[in-house]
C-alpha cells in the first residue's frame, strides 16, 4: 500500500530539494506544494503545522516531518508496509 505523502516547499529551500531528491531516488511519489508561489497552500501548511512556518514539511499518512529528516521519513515509509504471511 503506498503512503500519501505531500511536501511543502519553496525553490530556494536546499533541504527541499534534497528531501524531493530523496524520495524521487526511492521512486515515492509525492505532491509538492510551493508556498513561495501558492498563499493559500502556505496558509494550509500553517494550519497544519499548528503555526510553524519554515520549510520543507513533509506529511507522510497526515504524519507530520519537519525539515529533511532522513531518519524519521525512512521509518515512516517502511511502517505498515510488510505484510504479515498468510
Amino acid at each position: 500500500m503506498s503512503k500519501k505523502v505531500e511536501i511543502y516547499s519553496t525553490t530556494r529551500c536546499p533541504y527541499c530539494v534534497m528531501a524531493k531528491d530523496y524520495f524521487d531516488s526511492k521512486g515515492v511519489e509525492y505532491t509538492d506544494y510551493n508556498v513561495e508561489s501558492d498563499m493559500e497552500k502556505a496558509r494550509e501548511m500553517v494550519e497544519r503545522t499548528g503555526g510553524e512556518q519554515g520549510v520543507p514539511m513533509i506529511f507522510i499518512d497526515d504524519v507530520l516531518v519537519r525539515g529533511f529528516d532522513r531518519s524519521k521519513i525512512d521509518s515512516l515509509l517502511e511502517r505498515g508496509s510488510m505484510k504479515k504471511a498468510a
